[in-house]
């Protein structure tokens, strides 16, 4: 038997039996409606009170990035959509603008503006189901039917445009899947107006009600150098005050050419990531009409046979398209060799792609930088010292999707 001395683990979970005889260590999820199904969390109580948390994520892993080593570049899309299943449009263009960027390939103008407008449309969307399940998790279910009924106007409002729901596969390697079908810019604006309605009916329930600032303000504060130390992004970084936003900072898209704010909060609590993204939705609505007008004719994909899928009819018609097609479909467009990041702002912050060619129709790595994943390491600083309750509100403002959480 060993004699050397043992030495204590300097580092104790919190699901290790307390060194206090008066406290109590529960679990929380990861089957749990607080938890969003995925995280479980160990915190150890004094009373009511948070004293220590140990959060624990990876319950709905399912190996993504190493199964995109297994397909075509094409056929990552739909893998991708199922990141954050909340904005999957996002996930679809910014994984088809970082294949593009290694290809040397450059998108029309007309997909180009596309691209930024669904992006911004995908936005409001994840702040809505955001918002309205934070509202809902602390009773507010009025201002949740608001929200989630402009949601499921937009969402049917998609499923028009790309032929699904959630899940829409739309994007592609030069450009996209199929034009606005007739009509769809009209319903667009009517949606946008509803919004506005019924966003200034959850801002006289909610902002400056006694209920909902008392459970939100001055809790889970973060501040700027928390924020960056642990490398967040988005809205919960924003909240603390600092207006660091991709779209502004390293413009990619359209979004050089518009007029927008960064909306920051004050304290970085629950209260303000609430508020920035409020004041987000109502941005993005801007931008929206803005992009509208800008909307130019033309082609929605590059004429590159090296990614782009030749017309039906020529693939019916002649052996050179049914050859390209075939060769596409069968082994996946040839990407040069190569490394690259490229970082879109998403919802909940910096997404970025980091891909790894080395000239096969497949590829050799994909990592996915997800927000959801970084804000995960800091939670547990945000829970403790706080109320048990309070970490309901709290663990909402971050809004931790569990497909891009744990991929």
């Amino acid at each position: 038997m060993s004699t050397a001395p043992r030495i204590a683990n300097p580092v104790r979970p919190a699901f290790v039996t307390s060194e206090r005889e008066d406290t109590v260590i529960v679990s929380i999820g990861p089957s749990h409606p607080a938890t969003h199904g995925t995280i479980q969390i160990f915190a150890e109580l004094d009373g009511e009170r948070i004293i220590r948390a140990d959060v624990h994520c990876g319950y709905l892993h399912r190996g993504f990035e190493k199964e995109c080593e297994s397909h075509t570049w094409h056929n990552l899309i739909p893998y991708v959509d199922r990141l954050n299943y909340c904005s999957a449009l996002i996930n679809d263009f910014t994984y088809c603008d970082t294949v593009e960027r290694l290809m040397g390939v450059e998108i029309t103008p007309r997909a180009k503006y596309l691209r930024t407008l669904l992006s911004e449309y995908s936005r409001l969307a994840d702040h809505l189901t955001c918002v309205a399940a934070a509202l809902m998790e602390l009773g507010a279910m009025t201002a949740f039917l608001y929200l989630v009924m402009i949601r499921d106007y937009m969402y049917e409002h998609l499923a028009d445009l790309a032929g699904a729901r959630v899940t829409y596969s739309y994007g592609r390697i030069g450009g996209l899947a199929r034009d606005l079908p007739p009509g769809w810019l009209k319903r667009l604006e009517e949606i946008l107006v509803q919004y506005e309605e019924f966003i200034g009916r959850v801002h006289g329930l909610v902002d400056r009600n006694r209920i909902f600032i008392d459970r939100m303000r001055d809790v889970g504060v973060l501040t700027t150098a928390q924020a960056l130390d642990y490398g967040y992004t988005g809205p919960m970084l924003r909240s603390t005050g600092a207006p660091r936003d991709l779209r502004k900072d390293t413009p990619y898209l359209a979004y050089a050419e518009l007029d927008f704010e960064v909306p920051v909060g004050i304290k970085g609590d629950n209260y303000d990531r609430y508020y920035v993204r409020m004041c987000e939705m109502d941005e993005s609505v801007h931008m929206i009409r803005q992009l509208v007008d800008m909307l130019p004719e033309g082609p929605i994909n590059v004429d590159d046979r090296r990614c782009t899928f030749p017309e039906k009819p020529l693939v019916y018609g002649e052996i050179e398209s049914l050859i390209n097609h075939f060769k596409l479909v069968m082994e996946g467009p040839r990407v040069p060799a190569g490394e690259i990041y490229v970082a879109h702002e998403a919802a909940n912050g910096e997404l970025g792609f980091y891909l790894v060619s080395t000239g096969e129709g497949t590829p050799y790595k994909v990592h996915v930088r997800a927000p959801s994943f970084v804000h995960m390491g800091g939670a547990a600083m945000l829970l403790e010292g706080y109320q048990l309750a309070d970490l309901v509100p709290t663990f909402g403002s971050i809004n931790m999707i569990g497909g891009e959480c744990d991929r």
